[in-house]
């Protein structure tokens, strides 16, 4: 595999911008047939934009998370499920600039600037909390491991080159094992059945005697002993695909009631788009369209400034201005989204128009995490100074 290497932040907006409309034709008919996007998944590696965020020292861009959080914004705009099943890619590029070693850091961001991608598998069902994790690394005598485990959710997984595995070694401890999606033992199942995301193909990953060697295996428990941005930087991006999704579905019911809908007969004018009321609601919709890109732009700008100065300090405020804008980005995707029904009319509900992907994916994916948390440890911070856990979902 080949890929173009993208040299800077702009480049990589323009880039983002253009597959985003690329990508927006042909979104409703996959969804509705949910025809899997490995063909766009392909454009998008050849584009470079999934290696945007290898260090300079490596080759790459290292574009600035205001880059990252609008590379994804664009794409969730489009299709929000095309713009998920990257988000765990960017999450494991992490772990590797963090915990990964010379040698692994090496090897990895060639793979990376080569086109080749990340996907997931660290959630498992059944289990007491998300953190509950019981896949298990068993080490072996000649330093290597052998992986047993099962996964759920497991976005990016079916189209990966690598399957990032959380795992528990024999210290009890978090570690990322980066396993090749073809090798023995792995057994990735698309048995995705949610009712949004439908192309994301979040299915099962079963890892059943796999072997590891010792290098394809990072301390990902490390990440949570000083300040860290890991959690910052993944919330981040769900944000984003939130108000990819919100923007995406005003634009949508927008142009619905500038080309199809009827104004109704008391209004007393011509078109639907000269309606008073609809005009106020609109014009309500959009606040919190705004009001959520700029809360995203304000997180981003908060993470790129605890990149440059890494303390307890800057890396809670990080976390509680992306925070603040996952609550607010996941609020006015479900609202924007089914409001696009009462403000485009009867017509807008049809099946056929797909209009309801926007509210299913807007519905599907704010169930990531609880926005209820993330206003709890916004509140904590404001009465009492409490800095937010370092937990990685935060």
């Amino acid at each position: 595999m080949s890929a173009h290497v993208i040299a800077d932040d702009a480049e990589a907006l323009a880039a983002a911008a253009s597959l985003a409309a690329e990508f927006r034709t042909g979104a409703a008919a996959r969804d509705a047939e949910r025809r899997l996007p490995r063909a766009e998944l392909d454009r998008l590696s050849a584009s470079g934009l999934l290696a945007v965020t290898v260090p300079a020292e490596h080759g790459g861009a290292d574009v600035a998370a205001l880059t990252l959080a609008e590379i994804f914004r664009l794409l969730a705009s489009a299709d929000a499920s095309l713009a998920q099943i990257p988000q765990s890619h960017f999450a494991y590029v992490n772990v590797i600039r963090r915990q990964g070693t010379d040698e692994q850091r090496k090897f990895f961001f060639a793979e990376l600037l080569a086109g080749r991608r990340f996907g997931n598998a660290q959630s498992e069902a059944g289990t007491k909390h998300v953190q509950d994790i019981r896949t298990r690394l068993h080490p072996l005598p000649d330093g290597s491991y052998r992986l047993e485990g099962v996964k759920h959710y497991s976005t990016g997984a079916l189209f990966a080159d690598w399957i990032p595995v959380l795992a528990r070694a024999g210290d009890d401890k978090l570690h990322v094992a980066y396993v090749p999606s073809d090798a023995p033992g792995v057994t990735v199942v698309d048995d995705w059945d949610g009712l949004g995301q439908r192309t994301t193909a979040s299915g099962t990953v079963r890892l059943d005697g796999v072997e590891v060697p010792a290098d394809r295996v990072l301390p990902h428990h490390l990440t949570f002993e000083g300040p860290q941005l890991h959690g910052a930087v993944a919330q981040l991006l769900h944000a984003a695909i939130d108000t990819g999704i919100a923007g995406g579905a005003l634009a949508e019911a927008a142009e619905f009631v500038r080309t199809k809908s009827r104004p109704w007969f008391e209004s007393g004018v011509d078109t639907a788009a000269e309606d008073p009321l609809l005009i106020q609601r609109f014009g309500g919709l959009a606040l919190q369209v705004r009001a959520a890109e700029a809360l995203l732009r304000e997180a981003a700008r908060a993470v790129d400034r605890a990149q440059a100065d890494l303390t307890d300090d800057s890396a809670a405020e990080a976390s509680l201005a992306v925070a603040a804008a996952k609550v607010s980005a996941a609020q006015a995707a479900v609202e924007v989204a089914s409001a696009l029904f009462e403000v485009a009319g009867t017509r807008s509900a049809l099946n056929s128009l797909n209009l309801h992907r926007h509210w299913r994916d807007a519905r599907t994916h704010t169930l990531h995490d609880p926005t209820r948390w993330k206003i709890q440890h916004l509140g904590r911070h404001v009465l009492n100074g409490t800095r937010p856990p370092r937990h990685g979902l935060l």
